[in-house]
């Protein structure tokens, strides 16, 4: 009976995973609009996509406070935060967490960007980010870079947690030189 169930399990978070994939979004898709609030420090902020509009963006999906990967990853951003600010970059980070433990996690690791509140999972459909693992209920790990004009600039579906940061300033560095004025990021 056990084995029936952990095969069950498996087919449905090998379906329910490909859903998630196969709503993700593209580069070149309008970003879609969100409102809701966000963790910032203590406080908590009414926010919208369109509050951002004329910066860049980075829009990060993960699924859990305070376990390894996503403390990973939030501290990495959290440590090439000066670099983002830098270039004009606004990141946030989004999951099904409370704005309690948004708070515990941003007070318990020093994060210096906002924690979008996503309760019903709404901002994470419209980017393909809800039920990543099913068995959970949380959320994929997807990043979207959107432009200043509110446009999908890069997608990065699968990434490390802990070099994840690095390699979209990468990205960004290697665009100042080609990209189009929404790309650039400031003059160093």
């Amino acid at each position: 009976m056990k084995l029936a169930l952990l095969a069950a399990g498996v087919i449905a978070g090998t379906f329910w995973s490909r859903i998630a994939r196969s709503e993700m979004l593209k580069e070149g898709q309008v970003a879609p609009a969100f409102s809701t609030e966000m963790v910032v420090g203590d406080q908590i902020k009414p926010v919208k996509l369109s509050d951002f509009r004329g910066k860049r963006l980075v829009l990060y999906f993960y699924p859990k406070d305070n376990t390894p990967g996503c403390t990973r990853e939030a501290c990495s951003f959290r440590d090439g935060f000066s670099r983002f600010e830098k270039a004009g970059i606004v990141v946030l980070g989004c999951s099904i967490d409370t704005s309690e433990s948004h708070r515990a996690f941003i007070k318990k690791y020093g994060l210096p960007f906002p924690l979008l509140l996503d309760h019903d999972k709404s901002i994470a459909r419209a980017y393909g980010a809800a039920n990543g693992i099913p068995i959970l209920g949380f959320d994929r790990r997807i990043t979207y870079l959107i432009d200043g004009d509110g446009k999908i600039m890069k997608v990065y579906p699968s990434v490390d947690p802990s070099t994840h940061a690095a390699q979209i300033l990468e990205v960004l560095e290697k665009s100042a030189t080609r990209g189009p004025a929404s790309a650039k990021p400031a003059a160093h």
